[in-house]
This record gives C-alpha cells, sequence and structure tokens, in this order.
C-alpha cells in the first residue's frame, strides 16, 4: 500500500471518530466541537495531500482511485447527516440540504456500481464540477462547525454546485454506458 493510500485510509478511520464527538456533543460540552472541527480539518488536508502526494509521485492506484473518493464521501456523508436536524448545535444544516448532498452521492455511487457491473471495470475520475462541489460541502461544514453565522451564503453555491455535478456525473455515466452499447452493436 502506498503513501496516499495510507492517508486515504487514515482519513477514513478518521470518521467513527469524528461521528462519535457530534454524538455526544452538548452545550455543557462545547469541546466537542472544536475536537469534531479539528478531525474534519485533518480530513480536508489530508485529502489534498494525498491527491498532491499520489499525482506528484505517480502513486495512482486502482485501490486509490476507489479509497480517496470513499474517504471523502464518508467524512462528508457522515458531516452533513450529524450536523442536519438531528445536531444539537444552534446552526445545523436543514434536511433538504442534507437530502440534496446524500441523493447526488447516492446516484454517484450506484451509476458507479451500475458501471463496474457492465464493464468489469472501475475508472473513477473527479471532474472541475465535482472537486467544486467537494470544496463548497468541506467548507459549508467548516463554517457551521465554528457556528458561522455567514454559513447560509456558503449553502447557495455548495446546493448549486451539487445538483450541477450531479447532473454532469449523470450525463458522463451514460455516455459511457452510451458507448459501450454502440461497441457491442458494431461488433
Amino acid at each position: 500500500m502506498n503513501i496516499a493510500n495510507k492517508i486515504s485510509t487514515f482519513r477514513i478511520l478518521c470518521v467513527p471518530f469524528f461521528i462519535a464527538s457530534l454524538i455526544y456533543y452538548t452545550p455543557q460540552r462545547e469541546y466537542l466541537r472544536f475536537v469534531a472541527l479539528g478531525i474534519f480539518v485533518l480530513g480536508v488536508v489530508s485529502d489534498a495531500v494525498d491527491g498532491y502526494i499520489a499525482r506528484k509521485s505517480k502513486q495512482i492506484s486502482k485501490a486509490g482511485l476507489v479509497l480517496d473518493p470513499l474517504g471523502d464521501k464518508l467524512l462528508l456523508m457522515s458531516a452533513f447527516i450529524f450536523l442536519s436536524e438531528i445536531s444539537k448545535l444552534p446552526l445545523k444544516f436543514p434536511f433538504w440540504i442534507t437530502f440534496i448532498v446524500i441523493s447526488r452521492d447516492a446516484i454517484i455511487l450506484l451509476g458507479a456500481l451500475v458501471i463496474f457491473l457492465v464493464t468489469k471495470d472501475i475508472n473513477i475520475h473527479s471532474t472541475r464540477w465535482g472537486k467544486l462541489t467537494t470544496t463548497f460541502q468541506m467548507a459549508s461544514v467548516i463554517a457551521l462547525l465554528l457556528q458561522l453565522e455567514c454559513v447560509y451564503y456558503i449553502w447557495w453555491p455548495t446546493i448549486f454546485f451539487t445538483v450541477f455535478s450531479g447532473m454532469d456525473y449523470i450525463k458522463k455515466g451514460f455516455k459511457v454506458l452510451y458507448a459501450l452499447d454502440n461497441s457491442r452493436i458494431s461488433r
């Protein structure tokens, strides 16, 4: 296992601690919000570092193509779920935002599974829209954990990029399936 994959694995292993700090948070245990923030920021930094290391040292692997986005999805999905209506924080994500974020990721994961089942190959590459979405989602989570009132201004571009990138991934998925179908017909 290369170093980039170890960093991605570390990010995945941080998720239960992140969730636990949010579950056990109460206003009397305010420090747990900062523990969650620290773990989340560590996850964000590790995402940037593992990507940089993988590209710089040409350590891109099949495992890395799965572990890196899996780490991102687990961290972000748990953040949106546990910072929504079930959170004890004064500022929290409304249900509809969490629903949009989770729905997009579920559709992408199901689409990747369908493509894998049909092609017997996994070829996951993020797009610039996906990267923008991840950046805004991470910024929204950090602003919410800091309980910044400006978080509302970050939500709207987050939702825009989440929906837009979701549609972009769906379009790319259909292109892959269409190209595969046409190549089978022309044989």
